[in-house]
């Protein structure tokens, strides 16, 4: 695929917006002790329990740096591992009502944080730009790298 004026666009957008975000997350992050990538596991978990395996696969990382990852949140009280109900052997990561109720007061201080952003749509735009966003982000995209690309211009 060729990309053209509008994918470029596009990608410039993403790009931006997201150094914007992730700046935000790693100040956020670090003002409670937290990388971004422990971060992310609690935003990963506020809603669902996820074997380890698939948890330090979703994020790219590999078992011990996922088991090391986990060890320092259960030691904060925001995480816990139990038994999968499926598969007794696996190892299911939770997380904790401590870790629920930082999450959440992350989340609004992200919010807050961005607001100076997102209060420059109404709230139309708002849902529209939200719409939009979705098929980008569901299912999310792989963390294992892609095979190597020609340069833009070569055959």
């Amino acid at each position: 695929m060729v990309p053209d004026d509008s994918t470029d666009a596009l990608v410039d957008g993403l790009v931006r917006s997201a150094f914007q975000v992730m700046g935000v997350l790693t100040r956020i992050g670090a003002e409670h002790d937290l990388s971004l990538t422990q971060l992310r596991v609690l935003g990963i978990l506020r809603d669902r329990r996820l074997r380890m395996s698939d948890l330090a696969a979703f994020l790219g990382l590999d078992k011990s740096t996922m088991s090391g990852l986990i060890s320092r949140a259960e030691r904060r009280g925001l995480l816990t591992r139990g038994t999968s109900p499926e598969d007794k052997r696996a190892v299911v990561v939770l997380i904790t009502d401590a870790g629920r109720e930082l999450t959440q007061r992350m989340y609004e201080e992200g919010m807050e944080a961005l607001a100076p952003a997102t209060d420059r749509l109404d709230p139309e735009r708002r849902q529209q730009l939200a719409q939009l966003l979705e098929p980008l982000l569901s299912p999310p995209l792989s963390a294992t790298p892609r095979p190597e690309r020609p340069a833009r211009g070569t055959p």
